[in-house]
């Protein structure tokens, strides 16, 4: 279960990131993707491991 919080935590930051890059351009969008994605899964696995374990 904490591996699926964490990797939709990923999705949706990730996709949000992307979503704010695109305004930018291709080049903004693919970084803020990579670090929204890594960010979402850190606060994904960490909301899993205060609340849930």
């Amino acid at each position: 279960m904490r591996v699926i919080i964490g990797w939709l935590a990923a999705f949706i930051v990730g996709s949000a990131g992307w979503w704010l890059g695109q305004k930018v351009g291709l080049g903004t969008a693919v970084v803020l993707s990579a670090v929204g994605t890594g960010v979402g899964l850190w606060a994904g696995y960490r909301w899993f491991d205060d609340n849930l374990r």
